[in-house]
């Protein structure tokens, strides 16, 4: 995703949603780039991802007073070209408040617009394991990336979104990223500017970034949603921070070389202009079992999937360090051994980093992991990036 490495696998109940029938690709002429039409700023973004409406958290669960942006994870893309919902009962069906009133997902988040009216709503296309497996053979033909534009614009219409967002992890080679730039091209001329948002998550680290022409996606996306998180994981040698905002000068291995700062440097290198670069923040923290500090072995997980959100972390019994030259915070102790992960101290440096740096704003994965009292990373971000709404009423 906007997503970590692995994440809970939809429902295989699908529902496709057909394109308009037209097999003429329209690539020829390039859409114009929107260098002058990003978004308002700053944004205080955060993922929706479905199945978290089998938790008892629908869309209407999130802490809309503070956010400016939603992200609806995730539609799904069959070879032909056709996105479909990927779980047809939490998207359409789900009886949301228990009286029949809201029927699904999708329609919750629909008559949400009513209430906060100047929220924009992004209709997001992949994420992590099966999710992104069909882009590769759906970019590399002209015509198929037309019809995925056009079914594109049909759901976003038909839902009542403001734009798309793709999710690819990630074009693996040059060629690949080269298809994957052609499909922002079919779709910001399926979806122009400014009528419609288009944006893009991407991974922090150079060794899939470089398979990108990043300042050519810039030109044709409106805001890149940039990955900073899952430094550090179950894929790495020894355990270290996952989302640290600095790198340290000393770093135990390769991975801990990676951070927001770094992420950020380079895509700026690569063209990216600053302010279309949303800088991500994981509601959640990775487990490292036996270990006491960044650098040491471990010997497993805790968690779902080596993970905890962030609202039920610190973990009981566990002991909380804030370290401030990484910009990073674990706590030590309990069923999760090291955690890694951000607090509201962490987050307010990352929205005065944003700020500094005239970033965009900051997205949350996921809105749903946030607590809604006064940790809430989602709160204290928009306050931090909005210090003229301090008194915003709870």
């Amino acid at each position: 995703m906007a997503s970590s490495q692995s994440k809970p696998k939809p429902s295989w109940r699908t529902h496709s949603w057909n394109p308009f029938k037209s097999k003429k690709s329209q690539e020829q002429d390039q859409p114009d780039n929107v260098e002058e039409t990003s978004p308002t700023l700053p944004i205080n973004a955060v993922y929706y991802p479905n199945w978290r409406v089998y938790k008892g958290l629908p869309p209407s669960s999130l802490n809309l007073r503070y956010i400016t942006h939603v992200f609806y994870a995730f539609a799904w893309v069959r070879n032909q070209g056709h996105l479909f919902f990927s779980d047809e009962h939490a998207d359409t069906e789900i009886d949301i408040n228990g009286d029949g009133s809201v029927k699904g997902c999708l329609n919750d988040l629909k008559s949400l617009k009513k209430r906060y009216p100047n929220i924009k709503t992004i209709l997001s296309v992949g994420g992590g394991g099966e999710g992104s497996v069909p882009f590769p053979a759906v970019t590399c033909n002209g015509i198929v990336r037309s019809s995925f534009a056009q079914s594109a614009r049909q759901m976003v219409d038909a839902f009542g979104f403001d734009g798309i967002d793709i999710d690819w992890e990630h074009p693996s080679d040059p060629k690949q990223g080269q298809h994957y730039v052609q499909l922002l091209a079919a779709l910001r001329k399926e979806l122009p500017a400014p009528k419609y948002l288009l944006t893009s998550a991407l991974p922090a680290g150079e060794w899939a970034l470089n398979n990108i022409d990043l300042g050519k996606a810039s030109t044709l996306l409106d805001l890149i949603n940039l990955m900073t998180y899952d430094f550090s994981g179950p894929w790495t040698n020894l355990c270290g921070h996952h989302a640290q905002l600095y790198s340290p000068k000393y770093p135990h291995n390769d991975a801990a070389s990676v951070s927001c700062t770094s992420a950020v440097a380079y895509a700026k290198s690569k063209g990216v202009f600053a302010r279309k670069i949303l800088l991500g923040v994981p509601a959640y923290g990775r487990s490292f079992l036996g270990a006491n500090k960044v650098g040491d072995c471990f010997t497993g997980h805790g968690g779902e999937e080596g993970t905890f959100e962030y609202l039920s972390l610190p973990r009981p019994g566990a002991v909380v360090n804030f370290d401030k030259d990484a910009g990073a915070v674990y706590c030590v102790g309990g069923d999760g051994g090291f955690v890694t992960y951000d607090d509201a101290r962490t987050v307010q440096m990352k929205a005065q980093f944003a700020l500094k740096e005239g970033l965009g704003g900051l997205f949350f994965w996921t809105g749903t992991g946030d607590t809604q009292d006064s940790t809430s990373l989602v709160e204290t971000s928009y306050r931090s990036l909005y210090p003229q709404d301090s008194n915003r009423e709870q």
